[in-house]
């Protein structure tokens, strides 16, 4: 018996769909992800809000007005005039909180960008040679880890002042532990790899074989520690400026806002919940953020 099966009578074949790019899927992860995409989202605008301060705002976060002071925001009975109120030397809440972010953010990414050079530097060298190496390495960072970081924020900050200079240095120099301790356990790991290996017996150099074999391959660790440290960096400048010791009035920041509204907390609560809130948010996202991106570049790495 012959088949008489045309062409036409065979089942059609639905298309197969194309393979994603690297690069696509990367993407396509990241969209997905809400806590990236809310962190992204409310760092863009913080960050917005600190390069175009100027624009946003008509006045100076410095200029004073005793007939101004202590007018409540629009949701509370204020004017649109000064839409976030005034404090108590009557300058507007809203331009001391646009150039405030500029502090902020200033201040966590210098201090994490110091902390993150010194403890990565550590941690991969730790983690590569080992031995005497990674002995006098644990040493340093159990010395670190015995010093309580707020404690000796304060006494370096009391004694040598307040300037922004100086709690950006202290911040760097004692939050580098983290980026050590991640770091040597990571670049241990890769240290087995066979590319590592191969690019040994190839002869080629120690800085080559650390920065485009080992660094790579550890970036993810280093970008979630990254934010975590510029976040803590945050929180522990606005205690010291809300302590009085870290940066000083009438330089505008979130933490010595919150200092100066201390007072008046029972009779105007708005002029510590305006700062307040922002530097949750602005924490909360980096944080989202910096789980979000370690989340959407290594996926298997995902709990």
């Amino acid at each position: 018996m012959t088949d008489t099966t045309t062409p036409a009578d065979l089942p059609v074949q639905a298309p197969r769909d194309k393979p994603l790019t690297p690069g696509q899927a990367m993407r396509r992860r990241a969209l997905r992800h809400r806590g990236l995409m809310f962190g992204a989202v409310v760092m863009l605008i913080v960050v917005g809000i600190a390069i175009f301060a100027p624009l946003l705002t008509q006045y100076d976060p410095y200029q004073q007005s005793l007939l101004a002071r202590m007018k409540p925001p629009v949701f509370l009975g204020g004017t649109s005039e000064h839409w976030l109120g005034t404090d108590g030397l009557g300058r507007d809440f809203w331009a001391r909180l646009a150039y405030g972010a500029r502090i902020s953010l200033l201040i966590g990414i210098m201090a994490a960008v110091i902390s993150g050079i010194i403890g990565s530097t550590l941690g991969i060298l730790a983690g590569y040679f080992g031995g005497r190496v990674d002995m006098v390495v644990t040493f340093l960072i159990n010395v670190r880890l015995a010093m309580p970081v707020v404690l000796v924020a304060l006494a370096v900050v009391a004694l040598f002042g307040g300037s922004l200079t100086v709690v950006v240095s202290v911040l760097g120099l004692l939050l580098w532990d983290r980026f050590a301790v991640v770091l040597r356990s990571a670049t241990m790991q890769v240290r087995k790899q066979e590319y590592v290996a191969a690019a040994e017996v190839l002869g080629a150099s120690l800085p080559r074989i650390l920065v485009k074999d080992i660094l790579p391959n550890v970036m993810n660790h280093l970008i979630v520690i990254f934010t975590l440290e510029m976040a803590h960096a945050i929180i522990l400048e606005a205690a010291l400026s809300f302590l009085g010791l870290g940066v000083q009035p009438p330089t505008p920041s979130w933490g010595l806002m919150i200092s100066e509204g201390k007072d008046m907390l029972l009779f105007e609560p708005w002029l510590i919940t305006i700062p307040g809130v922002a530097l949750f948010f602005l924490v909360l996202a980096i944080n989202m953020l910096g789980d979000g991106l370690r989340d959407v570049t290594a996926p298997e790495g995902r709990n």
